[in-house]
């Protein structure tokens, strides 16, 4: 698939976007309820502010019986954790051949699990730090010391642990020696049962935002994230004055397009759609390594994709009612 690094400079085709009805999906069961209910409050406002008919529903067992009394046009989802991004979800609402905004439930599956869309990244040539992932009991059954003993060996210092399935940071700890290695793996398994750790890369932290409005997968002003303790955990993300967020990213432009073109890649690897988040380091030499892909991106009012739309000079509403529209034309 032929993508280009361009940002969008009009969102003009919004025509009959008053007749669709709209269900944006929010909270959930996962840890990340709070930031989901934020995102869906948020992309529910800008919705009604285009002339959208929107309604906020929570994913629970009072869904399936509003979706065959009432079928939406098209649904948002904007749930995060495994409700909202492995897949599962998306599956169901095909099975009640309800649209939705996004990427298929196959893809969502590859991309929620990070060791598998990063074995698909580095199959496609695209750049990822060295990793291993460990499952928990695998982790005991061989024995914890020497498993991690031979991590650092093979990977070195500093190390990245993280849970392979799990997003806004929960979980996840920067290990920079040894001794540090136990606790931060306690912690990560405490969300999910494998982690993921990989080689740490120094560098800045970016985040590419990617959207489809018609014309193909383009790559909106890439995102610097700068947090005050230097990790961008979950207090990081969503609490006031721990992180500054530069939009774009103070990068040349020569980089600043060389990290668009592997932010699409990795879009275009993972067959993603309509919209994803692709989370980078870029290194002291400019190289830029993905880290995850998350297709299910924040909303909330620190999030990045709306802080792109903006460097971008996109109305975020004007944005989601194209994405809910094309999204609408999609159903059977």
């Amino acid at each position: 698939m032929a993508v280009s690094p361009v940002v969008p400079t009009s969102v003009t085709d919004l025509a009959g976007i008053d007749e669709l009805h709209v269900l944006v999906l929010a909270g959930g069961l996962s840890y990340e309820r709070d930031v989901s209910l934020r995102s869906g409050r948020r992309v529910l406002d800008a919705l009604r502010a285009v002339g959208v008919e929107a309604e906020l529903r929570d994913a629970d067992v009072a869904l399936l019986p509003a979706l065959a009394a009432d079928p939406p046009d098209a649904v948002v989802i904007a749930l995060h954790g495994a409700t909202g991004e492995d897949g599962s979800l998306r599956g169901v609402l095909d099975l009640c051949a309800v649209p939705y905004v996004g990427c298929d439930a196959r893809a969502a599956r590859l991309a929620w699990d990070k060791p598998s869309a990063k074995a698909v990244l580095r199959e496609a040539g695209i750049p990822t730090p060295d990793w291993v992932a460990l499952p928990h009991d695998r982790f005991s059954e061989l024995g914890a010391v020497a498993v991690l003993d031979r991590i650092v060996d093979r990977l070195g210092l500093p190390l990245m642990v993280k849970p392979a399935q799990g997003g806004s940071g929960l979980g996840a700890a920067v290990v920079r020696d040894a001794g540090s290695l136990p606790a931060a793996m306690v912690g990560c398994f405490a969300y999910d049962q494998t982690a993921l750790v990989e080689r740490y890369v120094p560098g800045m932290d970016v985040a590419v935002s990617v959207i489809d409005l018609g014309e193909g997968p383009q790559a909106l002003p890439p995102v610097e994230i700068v947090p005050r303790n230097g990790v961008y955990d979950y207090a990081a993300r969503y609490t006031a004055g721990r992180t500054t967020w530069h939009a774009p990213a103070r990068l040349d432009l020569e980089t600043t397009e060389r990290v668009a073109e592997v932010a699409l890649a990795a879009h275009g690897a993972l067959g993603l759609r309509d919209l994803s988040r692709v989370d980078l380091i870029v290194d002291a030499a400019g190289q830029p390594h993905v880290l995850e892909v998350n297709v299910s991106p924040g909303m909330t009012e620190t999030s990045l994709l709306p802080l792109a739309v903006q460097a971008a000079g996109l109305d975020f509403g004007r944005v989601l009612g194209l994405l809910v529209s094309r999204a609408a034309a999609r159903r059977p």
